[in-house]
């Protein structure tokens, strides 16, 4: 696959996180496969936790193609950059051929980044995991490989004001054991997965450096001492978010009718 933009663009984002006085810490990079598919699978708490899990595999000297929503990927400017990376757009009303260009590009030998959430965790703790991700990589044949990004989320994410300030700030990437899907049973492999990753993300809280930890901050899990909203709150501001987006389009539907 011909990468003209992707590098470059990799080079200039490390020059970026030094002048924003940002430091990527990466740990596990040796469980990513220097040839072959592989599965990434990332906990999902901001908006551009793919930059940061990209980092995960970079010191293999693999680049990684982010399964990315499709509003992304169309948007003008940005979303041609993406599209130049080759990375997979997905439909999420509808996410089969998504799925099937996942699994072309891991047969092909690609590195694939996939987000088993599907959105965004509000509290920032591993919600539950769709079964997408055992099942892609058990059809591939290839490792599934957890990975969890903590601290980018403090750029930017749903709810809170981006900031991009040059305060310092560390984002801690962590890629764990390799998981080999078998495909028999699905469920008992993405619960497994959930476990795996909940497991990582306790470790990567834990080992934070303490200079950064502030009681109450809103950007850690309530189970750790912060303000972010319980998995059950944020579940329930979930559902709020979804009937509204749903109200919008029947009145823009109705609006559409009666004009």
């Amino acid at each position: 696959m011909l990468d003209i933009t992707y590098p470059p663009v990799i080079v200039t984002a490390k020059v970026l996180f030094k002048l924003m006085r940002q430091k990527v810490v990466v740990s596990g990079s040796e469980n990513v496969p220097r040839k072959g598919g592989a599965l990434m699978a990332i906990n999902h708490t901001g908006y551009i936790d793919f930059i940061y899990a990209g980092a995960g595999a970079e010191p293999r000297k693999r680049l990684v193609r982010f399964m990315i929503k499709k509003e992304m990927m169309d948007a003008p400017g940005v979303g041609h950059l993406l599209r130049s990376f080759h990375h997979i757009r997905v439909d999420r009303s509808s996410g089969l051929q998504a799925m099937k260009d996942a699994l072309a590009y891991l047969k092909a030998g690609e590195v694939v980044g996939i987000y088993p959430e599907a959105t965004i965790s509000r509290s920032f703790e591993i919600k539950e995991l769709k079964s997408g991700a055992a099942r892609i990589a058990a059809d591939a044949g290839v490792p599934l490989i957890p990975v969890i990004v903590w601290g980018a989320h403090r750029l930017m994410t749903k709810d809170h004001p981006k900031d991009f300030s040059r305060s310092a700030k560390t984002i801690i990437v962590k890629v764990g054991e390799p998981m080999y899907p078998t495909g028999e049973d699905t469920d008992a492999e993405t619960a497994e997965l959930r476990v795996v990753m909940q497991r990582m993300l306790d470790e990567v809280i834990a080992e934070y450096p303490e200079a950064e930890k502030a009681p109450g901050s809103w950007w850690t899990p309530a189970r750790f001492g912060g303000s972010a909203p319980t998995p059950d709150e944020a579940d329930a501001l979930d559902k709020a978010e979804l009937r509204a987006r749903a109200a919008k389009r029947a009145a823009k539907a109705a609006e559409k009718k009666a004009g």
